[in-house]
């Protein structure tokens, strides 16, 4: 019994080696295809066979990868389209002679690819560089960060077609990369080459525009997604692809991590950050040290810059914070749902408070929601540390109004008088009734400021939050 629950240890950080060797760049590989051969992209979901009629809608746009030759009755064909021939695929008439696949016949039209948005999560996957899909492990994204993120490397599969709609929030979709038909594009020249060319207008459709910039994430403490315009956009195509609402939470009080659709059980952890902060051994750190115990087998953990919207006395600033946020959920159910994750949440609070400095993170602030009545409210648990230097300079500040004190005291300091005299005076002086041409009030037509005048009022900007900071290194 030992021997398989190591054994099942070993395999586990396998796969979190896996998932840390690969995540120097992210790959997201769209799902969807429009290709002849695949089922599902016919009405009758099957490939069309020789006793078939192949039906394309006239006014719709479309590009089809075909593999291999077919033999057809007959084919209606789009206005505005194209047929991607691979090597030794092509069309023949039938013949008339007996198919043992294909007894039926009839019309076999090709399915509508209109409604294949990219800012759907549920049509993308995280895969490794070579292709393959990456392994399932402890580490998943917020929805916002399931849609290619602006240094993210984007993959269309070799030897597919597609049609996917772009319409976004954002005036420009930054990627570091995109791959279409095995090449890699990966420059702005070379992405601009391909827009010009005959296939990208067939593939790409709607208001957005791609652009390829060929650089990462430079800044060592992470880079936001920049999919914050376009949340509204993910959520509504997330629930929709689902068919319902967000579920019912199994706590009382869900969280609701930023860039997340729907309320979480479990914990959050927002981060202070310094200059040395790295975000990729902080991660590491924590699947290493804490996620790979058995006791936190069911648990996942969410981790990524973001930026919260600022607040003064409840009013929404036009400013933004940038901050690391931890989301921390687990998969039990009822009573039960979250305490897991609240338990990680804890150590990595007690690690925090340690090691905090060591690993340029000033400060943290956890929340709690569970299934539990005790801790079904959300709680907030902030830790900061004080550091050396600011011990030192509280102590110096003291001694220095201490010093200045006792000289004072001593009658070794004169302080310069304040003359505040004419304002007692006039305070004490009766005051004459007014007459009553002045009892009145500050008209703006007879108090207009300069023409270049500050009047303290600003057009209202978009939040930072919501902005696209790529190519914006953020600092704390």
């Amino acid at each position: 019994m030992a021997a398989g629950c190591e054994m099942k240890r070993l395999l586990f950080l396998l796969g979190i080696l896996q998932l840390l060797a690969a995540t120097a760049a992210v790959y997201k590989q769209w799902i969807p295809n429009t290709n002849f051969e695949t089922a599902s992209n016919w009405d009758k979901d099957r490939v069309p066979c020789a006793s078939d009629v192949v039906h394309f809608e006239k006014d719709k746009v479309v590009s089809v990868f075909v593999r291999s030759p077919h033999a057809l009755t007959d084919m209606y064909l789009p206005l505005n389209g194209e047929l991607v021939l691979a090597a030794g695929a092509g069309f023949t008439a039938f013949d008339g002679s007996w198919d043992p696949g294909c007894d039926s016949g009839g019309t076999v039209r090709f399915a509508d690819a209109e409604h294949h948005t990219w800012f759907d999560p549920t049509l993308w996957q995280d895969v490794l560089p070579s292709g393959e899909p990456k392994p399932s492990g402890p580490i998943f994204s917020v929805d916002e960060e399931r849609v290619p993120c602006c240094y993210d490397d984007v993959v269309f599969q070799p030897e597919t077609s597609f049609r996917v709609n772009i319409d976004s929030s954002q005036p420009v979709i930054h990627l570091r990369s995109i791959s279409v038909m095995g090449q890699e594009l990966n420059t702005p020249a070379s992405w601009a080459g391909y827009l010009g060319g005959p296939s990208a207008p067939l593939q790409f459709h709607g208001n957005g525009t791609l652009q390829v910039t060929g650089t990462g994430c430079p800044d060592k403490s992470g880079c936001a997604c920049g999919n914050t315009l376009d949340g509204p956009r993910i959520c509504a195509a997330l629930l929709r692809a689902s068919g319902r609402q967000c579920p019912e939470p199994a706590c009382q009080s869900p969280l609701q991590p930023l860039g997340h659709c729907c309320g979480v059980c479990g914990a959050t952890i927002n981060l202070d950050f310094t200059p040395d902060f790295d975000l990729q051994k902080y991660q590491d750190r924590l699947v290493q040290e804490l996620l790979s115990q058995p006791k936190y087998a069911g648990v996942q953990m969410a981790i990524s810059k973001v930026h919260k919207a600022q607040t003064f006395l409840g009013i929404l600033s036009r400013s933004s914070t940038p901050l690391i946020q931890i989301v921390l959920i687990d998969d039990r159910a009822g009573v039960q749902a979250g305490t897991a994750a609240e338990q990680l949440a804890a150590d990595i609070m007690e690690n925090i408070a340690q090691h905090g400095e060591a690993l340029g993170i000033s400060s943290g602030k956890m929340e709690v929601a569970t299934g539990s009545t005790a801790s079904g409210q959300v709680g907030s648990h902030p830790v900061s540390r004080i550091t050396a230097g600011t011990v030192m300079g509280l102590l110096f500040s003291l001694l220095f109004l201490g010093g200045i004190l006792f000289l004072y005291r001593r009658g070794n300091l004169r302080l310069p008088a304040l003359r505040l005299s004419r304002s007692w005076d006039r305070m004490e002086e009766p005051v004459s009734p007014a007459p009553a041409s002045d009892k009145g009030f500050n008209n703006p037509m007879f108090n207009v400021e300069p023409p270049g005048a500050d009047l303290g009022e600003e057009t209202p900007k978009d939040l930072q939050a919501g902005k696209n900071t790529c190519g914006k290194k953020t600092s704390p």
